[in-house]
């Protein structure tokens, strides 16, 4: 996909308007998408209370506060992600404080299962995983790359588990692992202190901005 369409980003919301939309769909015992789960929701009630503690205890490094001051391209951060996604509520908070200290960076966000065509121009090993950035040219709406959907480290262990899984055939015993994974990784980010996305993702977005210049 080469370009998203002006539509898709003036409909997109900011991070204060996902944030009050999460809330306010859990106050009426949903989330988003079509699965209101007791599941899903106990998924979307974790994320609330992750995303609540890291808007207020995320630090950004000095590497990534001088970093993303050195961006002066116009960009918008458009991610794909739901409120039931634990790795869009560790990472959405961090992009945010990312964005705040750049004003060429706004930082906007779509419902992944509303908008499955642009979803499926930037699948993941086949698979739709969020949350997923999509760096746009704020100008032109362009597209000059993606990041996500969570660090490499990570990622590494979740294909990890998908293999084990592929031979565990006892549904209870699968999703004993599935969880204890889901524990893993959400210990592996409490440690973590959210270093390893802030220093990928800007990593990505350098990389992009400069495969830009020299195509010029």
């Amino acid at each position: 996909m080469k370009k998203i369409k002006k539509e898709v980003v003036d409909q997109s919301m900011n991070y204060a308007a996902y944030r009050q939309l999460i809330d306010d769909l859990f106050a009426e015992n949903k989330t988003t998408g079509d699965n209101h789960s007791e599941a899903f929701l106990h998924y979307t009630k974790m994320n609330i209370a992750r995303m609540n503690r890291l808007d207020k205890t995320t630090r950004l490094t000095k590497e990534s506060i001088v970093n993303i001051m050195h961006i002066e391209r116009p960009l918008i951060w458009l991610v794909l992600t739901e409120a039931w996604c634990g790795d869009a509520a560790q990472i959405l908070p961090v992009m945010n404080k990312l964005a705040n200290e750049n004003e060429h960076i706004e930082l906007r966000m779509i419902l992944r299962d509303e908008h499955l065509g642009i979803m499926d121009a930037f699948l993941t090993n086949g698979g739709r995983s969020i949350p997923k950035l999509i760096c746009l040219d704020a100008e032109t709406l362009d597209v000059l790359g993606s990041w996500g959907p969570r660090p490499e480290e990570v990622q590494e262990k979740v294909m990890t588990l998908k293999k084990e899984l592929a031979t565990v055939t006892d549904d209870d015993q699968r999703k004993a692992k599935n969880e204890e994974a889901k524990k893993d990784i959400q210990l592996w980010y409490a440690k973590d202190k959210t270093k390893s996305i802030q220093k990928e993702l800007l990593e990505t977005i350098e990389e992009l901005l400069a495969i830009q210049r020299i195509d010029k």
